[in-house]
């Protein structure tokens, strides 16, 4: 007799994982509900996985890492993570997520709606299948907004503020007029972000969240303001060449044009 097949979906706190776990819910009974916690998370986000837990009626299983950030931090060499070096990601979420499952055989439901053309992937082992319901179902974002309104869990708390996305506080992915925003939001964690990085004329030895703009700099009057201009003339040349927009697209900022890596989805869908 084979081994029973575990249903697995991670949530990162963000508005299409919690829209499938909802969609979810009745489907499968046996469905296991994870977040991977990096201790690092923006506060909002365990405020928003508690409504999601009361809502699913089941609890949420928190994956920590056995060590957190600051060991990683260390062991490379205080080389902050970005787009092309991904350890955080790696070490954080995708090896707590894969301890956790070993070698049984999982589906693995992942949020990537109907209106998406990219395809991810939490775990390459064998053992897991990844499947995407909100795709295979036809529900794209106007779909995704209406599933968490009419739960009553709502979008989460952190876009009222301007983040675009779950995931770390320091995440770098962050825009710079999104590091704007934390620094006015959560002055003391703009701090400790800062605080991980390291300016120096040593080559090879400055590390920085924004490449060629620590935030030291950042944080200046001259330069916030200069962050919030260029947004805004972004923003409007944007919306001139895109014509109509419907209401979600602007609640959410769907219309803000990207030519950013994709972020890591276990983190941030």
């Amino acid at each position: 007799m084979g081994q029973k097949t575990r249903h697995i979906l991670s949530l990162s706190g963000g508005k299409d994982s919690t829209a499938l776990a909802i969609f979810m819910r009745d489907k499968i009974p046996e469905m296991e509900y994870v977040f991977c916690d990096t201790d690092k998370e923006l506060r909002e986000t365990y405020e928003y996985l508690n409504y999601i837990e009361a809502y699913l009626g089941k609890k949420i299983i928190r994956l920590n890492a056995a060590v957190g950030f600051d060991h990683w931090h260390q062991v490379f060499g205080g080389y902050l993570p970005s787009p092309s070096m991904r350890w955080c990601t790696r070490q954080l979420k995708l090896k707590p997520f894969e301890e956790f499952v070993r070698d049984d055989p999982i589906i693995s439901y992942v949020g990537i709606r109907a209106d998406e053309d990219r395809v991810g992937y939490i775990s390459h082992k064998p053992n897991i299948r990844t499947v995407y319901p909100l795709k295979e179902a036809g529900i794209d974002y106007a779909g995704v907004i209406k599933i968490l309104e009419d739960s009553g869990i709502g979008l989460p708390p952190y876009l009222k503020w301007g983040r675009t996305h779950s995931g770390c506080y320091f995440c770098f992915f962050q825009k710079p007029i999104e590091w704007v925003r934390l620094l006015e939001t959560y002055p003391e964690d703009f701090d400790k972000a800062q605080a991980y990085e390291k300016v120096t004329d040593q080559p090879g030895k400055t590390f920085t969240w924004i490449q060629g703009m620590p935030l030291s700099e950042l944080r200046k009057p001259k330069n916030v303001k200069k962050i919030k201009r260029r947004y805004a003339e972004t923003q409007e040349r944007y919306y001139k060449a895109r014509g109509n927009k419907t209401l979600v697209e602007v609640l959410a900022e769907l219309d803000v044009p990207t030519r950013e890596p994709t972020a890591c989805l276990i983190c941030h869908l």
